[in-house]
């Protein structure tokens, strides 16, 4: 019979042989990146970290000049696109990076993102002060180097053909909001399939997600919920408002609103320790109110099937 420490030494061993098999098969260390495919895809020279096994490319923000502060904000400062790669599993390439924008180039940003089969995961702000201001959007993806490669070169010309055409960014968005507010409840509210509140001519509906904070039930009345105002006319209205996301239900709310032409102007948390953890997207959108209630359907329908196939977390 096995002593004792036989019996441990052989089921520590057995552990190890374990955990470096399920780590082996978490990443693909053995997959060399094609960092000449890299730099080919994306027309940017990069650098290799032999400790991560990462390759990084990265261009800085020189075309327009910003303050913050009003101080001139050198782009060495933090004003940088970059995007970098790693073997994944099965032979594929998972790739993260940051994207410097201004205003106007934000949504068509976004929007080339996705046709090119790249996730955005944040959109915020990292300074105050700033002239003009600048927005960060961060975008991942895991797929083909070529894939992922030419799929950030995209984001980079989009936001190219948008500063040749017009060298300074732009102040507002296209279209004058009606200084009247005089919606009419009734069609959105058919259309959302839900109960709203009006005041003043605006009308606002909330739907509340559950949630909970160290062991304490938060929902729609405590912040976590989504939630849509719509102000001018029927039929040149303007619609903000805010999505409550789990992270797999993010990227088809994202794309369904930008496929409506909503604008996505913030992408972030709310909260720490939430369970489930929910992200908060900020969106603004002008048009026909009807046409605005539509895709914002389309969103919430798009957040249910999620749901209902089981694949939210």
């Amino acid at each position: 019979m096995m002593s004792y420490s036989g019996i441990l030494k052989h089921y520590l061993i057995a552990a190890s042989l374990a955990f470096i098999a399920a780590t082996a098969d978490a990443t693909d260390t053995r997959v060399t990146l094609d960092t000449a495919e890299i730099e080919r895809l994306t027309g940017l020279k990069g650098t290799y970290s032999k400790e991560e096994n990462v390759f990084k490319v990265s261009k800085p923000r020189t075309d327009v000049k910003i303050q913050v502060d009003r101080w001139r904000m050198p782009p060495f400062m933090g004003l940088g696109l970059w995007a970098a790669f790693t073997p994944a599993q099965d032979g594929q390439v998972m790739m993260m990076g940051d994207t410097v924008l201004f205003e106007d180039e934000v949504n068509p940003a976004i929007s080339a993102a996705f046709k090119a089969g790249l996730e955005v995961t944040a959109l915020h702000n990292h300074f105050f002060f700033d002239e003009p201001k600048v927005y960060f959007m961060h975008i991942a993806g895991t797929g083909s180097t070529a894939k992922l490669a030419a799929g950030v070169k995209r984001i980079y010309d989009k936001v190219a053909e948008i500063r040749a055409a017009q060298p300074v960014p732009s102040s507002g968005f296209p279209k004058t909001i009606p200084q009247e507010n005089k919606v009419s409840p009734q069609p959105l509210e058919q259309i959302l399939g839900m109960k709203g509140t009006s005041k003043d001519g605006m009308f606002k509906v909330v739907v509340g997600r559950p949630a909970a904070i160290h062991g304490i039930p938060v929902g729609k009345e405590m912040g976590v919920n989504t939630w849509a105002a719509f102000a001018g006319t029927d039929d040149d209205a303007v619609v903000d408002g805010d999505f409550a996301m789990l992270a797999d239900e993010m990227q088809p709310v994202l794309k369904t609103m930008r496929e409506g032409g909503m604008n996505i102007v913030a992408i972030h948390q709310h909260m720490a320790h939430d369970q489930p953890h929910y992200l908060f997207m900020h969106y603004w959108g002008k048009g026909n109110a009807a046409d605005l209630a539509k895709t914002i359907k389309k969103a919430l329908n798009a957040q249910a099937r999620m749901q209902q196939s089981g694949a939210t977390r």
